[in-house]
């Protein structure tokens, strides 16, 4: 409202000079004037205009381009400061006149408003980029097994505190308190999340832990009673088979934990006609006997 009210002053006061080119709206004599506040309301409006074009160019690289901009209190302080001068010198004297001076003391603060309102948009924008890097960096360092969760934090903190302080104005009502806040509420969650996997991700790992524990004590107690049933056992496996030629006679044979199996079985050979009537004809060994060796150590 108020940068509208000082866009509106400053329309009146351009078109007051329109109609009287003599009017001097921008040119203000020293001294005294019976239009004390078109006056000052003419010096303010140049001001203004003038301090604008320092504003758009950090408007466009916050808000176009979405970059922070360096020691943007020192600007801004910089453009305000300039500003406050440049009214002080070409503002008509108010003498002796109490009326003309507190209307110079309102202009004065009329104008760092209308000043101090879009760098303070621009400075909220500066903090929402600052609170983003913070994340940056504090999920940057969580995901390395260097640093803590907590040590993360500090880092992520410290640093927004201290471009946050170098983008606020000295002496204004500039607060990033909030954004601070904010962004410590937000790295709080992301670590009770990351805990909270973390956490079930151990109760995984110990009740697979567990389950091999219990398997492997089942084993050990199969082992034992084998050993007590048939006693001290063969670490030796083999096995044997053997068809006779011509026959559906199939003989196998096998030796495993100190125990012999023999089998024999009548099964057709399906593959026999593929093989030819004697089978296989140029067998592996005498006999077309048949060898396989396992060794586990």
């Amino acid at each position: 409202r108020l940068r509208l009210a000082v866009a509106a002053s400053c329309l009146l006061s351009v078109a007051s000079a329109w109609r009287n080119p003599s009017s001097p709206v921008f040119i203000v004599p020293r001294g005294g004037s019976t239009d004390y506040a078109s006056l000052c309301e003419g010096v303010k409006c140049q001001i203004i205009e003038k301090a604008s074009q320092s504003i758009e160019e950090m408007r466009r690289m916050i808000m176009d381009e979405g970059k922070s901009t360096p020691d943007f209190g020192a600007k801004a302080d910089a453009v305000c400061n300039q500003a406050l001068e440049e009214f002080a010198q070409n503002a008509p004297d108010a003498g002796d006149d109490a009326l003309s001076a507190a209307t110079y003391d309102r202009k004065l603060e009329e104008l760092e408003a209308a000043l101090d309102a879009p760098l303070q948009v621009l400075y909220l924008r500066q903090l929402a980029i600052i609170r983003e890097k913070a994340l940056q960096s504090y999920r940057a360092a969580t995901r390395s097994s260097e640093s803590s969760d907590y040590e993360a934090m500090l880092q992520a903190d410290s640093m927004f505190q201290r471009e946050a302080e170098e983008a606020t104005r000295e002496g204004s009502d500039w607060d990033y308190a909030d954004e601070r806040s904010y962004l410590q509420s937000v790295m709080n969650d992301m670590a009770q999340t990351s805990k909270k996997l973390i956490d079930v991700q151990m109760k995984s790992a110990n009740q697979q832990s567990t389950a091999m524990q219990y398997l492997q004590q089942q084993q050990q107690m199969i082992q034992q009673l084998q050993m007590q049933l048939y006693g001290q056992t063969s670490p030796w496996n083999m096995g044997l088979a053997y068809r006779i030629p011509d026959t559906n006679f199939n003989l196998q044979g096998s030796y495993q934990q100190g125990r012999g199996n023999f089998q024999l079985s009548c099964v057709p050979d399906e593959y026999a006609p593929l093989l030819g009537p004697n089978g296989f004809t140029n067998g592996v060994g005498p006999g077309n006997l048949g060898l396989s060796l396992n060794l586990s150590i």
